[in-house]
């Protein structure tokens, strides 16, 4: 799967603020919503509710500092993806107990899944690789993250 087709550098931010799960999650819409992937404010409700119940049921935080919090909504009409790094960490309560520091939140439409699990398998195949993690965590822009996991 080409990731260009799902992020761009204004779907990226190198440099999210909040520290809390809840804050992180709603950063991560709120870059969706700049970068014209979501509509509206009604939208962005219904977006950010769909990825916070979906954390309740279970956490996305993975291991390696990584956390994927999505959410199946009709407000996307595509898979849409945002990237935030946080380099001090935020509990995520990951499955290895560690701080997540690399957030991917996806959206997808209810009525597809294909596209959803190719990118997470993706993403999830380069983010192994401690290299591309650490090259990832240390890109000062989100075009410098965009190239390391598209490259």
């Amino acid at each position: 799967m080409n990731l260009r087709k799902v992020m761009t550098p204004a779907t990226i931010t190198v440099a999210l603020k909040s520290d809390t799960k809840e804050g992180i999650i709603e950063e991560l819409v709120d870059l969706l919503m700049a970068a014209g992937k979501i509509k509206d404010l009604k939208d962005r409700k219904e977006a950010l509710k769909v990825v916070l119940d979906r954390e309740k049921k279970m956490s996305t935080g993975m291991q390696n500092g990584i956390a994927i919090p999505h959410g199946k909504t009709d407000t996307v009409g595509t898979l849409v993806a945002a990237i935030g790094l946080k380099k001090e960490g935020v509990d995520f309560q990951a499955l290895d107990g560690q701080p997540s520091r690399i957030f991917i939140m996806t959206l997808s439409p209810d009525t597809r899944t294909g596209p959803h699990i190719q990118f997470l398998a993706e993403i999830s195949r380069q983010l192994s690789d401690t290299g591309i993690r650490d090259r990832v965590l240390n890109a000062a822009t989100p075009e410098e993250v965009l190239d390391i996991l598209s490259g």
